[in-house]
């Protein structure tokens, strides 16, 4: 399967739109990303599924996922758009499968419909979500997995389980992609998702860019492909990177700090790599040797400099 690379839009749950005042400039900056990626090589771009910003929830911009993901799909006109991932606790699995079937259509078919079981806490508190513990919060991940897929592909579905239900719904129309949207389960929990994954999804984002958690995921994935009769090569295997290209010589600190900007640094240092290109490529080639086929890149600092798209894309054009 042929390597490609998505990018993550700055949407503001990083901090990534602090340094601008203005709400509508903030917009403006996250659709520049997107129309930049559109007229380059890039496969995708990417939110996030959250409403309050990392590492500590603050009072700075952070837009909603779908809400972007609609306007998105019309701002631009090739790149697929996605999730990475939609919360299942933040909406009803068929509403949920009812807005994905609405942005495939009017993306024409671009969009990427991620999902995942949640875990920020304080979000779901705040919003007023019921926080649940692990093990009910992932089986009714399980239940609304399996009515997307039922909403997507069923006339007038029917589903009785303990957490969700539906009553012959009509979902039209269900999308441009067939058989369904592109679906998209993020998580690499080994009982649950990633067995989800082997069942329903079309690609699972996994590892953080970790070949080791890598290698161990897709080997599970695999098992579970095997066991449910999938073709375990059709499913795409992603991962995500957070990245900023800097040239030989520079001094990384000072380049930590550009790209970081109001972000703390203290939490997000080690999930960012701070290198030159070469150097970035080389993590990117670990991680697809240990089975990956998919690589997001996420920038700190695209919304203040569209180079540093155009530097990210040079490292993805080595893969292709």
């Amino acid at each position: 399967m042929t390597t490609r690379f998505g990018i993550f839009v700055p949407q503001g749950w990083k901090m990534d739109l602090a340094q601008i005042a203005d709400p509508v400039e903030q917009w403006e900056a996250m659709t520049a990303v997107a129309k930049r990626a559109d007229d380059q090589s890039w496969d995708s771009i990417w939110l996030f599924d959250h409403f309050h910003t990392v590492p500590e929830p603050s009072d700075n911009t952070t837009f909603e996922c779908w809400s972007a993901t609609a306007a998105l799909a019309r701002d631009t006109q090739r790149v697929n758009i996605g999730q990475m991932v939609g919360c299942n606790g933040y909406r009803n699995p068929a509403l949920y499968a009812k807005i994905a079937s609405t942005v495939d259509v009017a993306s024409h078919g671009r969009l990427y419909a991620g999902i995942g079981a949640g875990w920020y806490e304080h979000e779901w508190k705040a919003y007023g979500y019921d926080w649940t513990e692990v093990k009910p919060r992932m089986a009714a991940f399980r239940e609304a997995t399996e009515i997307i897929v039922k909403m997507w592909t069923e006339d007038k579905p029917v589903y009785n389980g303990k957490y969700y239900s539906i009553d012959k719904p009509i979902n039209e129309p269900k999308g441009v992609r067939k058989p369904h949207p592109s679906f998209w389960i993020g998580g690499g929990g080994p009982q649950v998702t990633l067995k989800l994954v082997a069942q329903y999804a079309d690609a699972a984002n996994i590892g953080g860019g970790n070949p080791e958690v890598i290698k161990e995921k897709c080997a599970i994935l695999r098992g579970h492909c095997e066991k449910v009769g999938r073709d375990y090569d059709e499913i795409i295997k992603s991962t995500n990177f957070n990245i900023f290209p800097i040239d030989k010589g520079d001094d990384p600190q000072r380049a930590t700090e550009k790209a970081l900007g109001p972000m703390n640094r203290e939490k997000f240092d080690k999930d960012n790599f701070v290198a030159t290109e070469d150097e970035i490529a080389n993590k990117v080639e670990a991680a697809l040797e240990a089975g990956a086929d998919y690589v997001n890149f996420y920038v700190p600092g695209v919304a203040y400099d569209l180079d540093l798209v155009d530097r990210a894309e040079q490292v993805a054009k080595r893969f292709a």
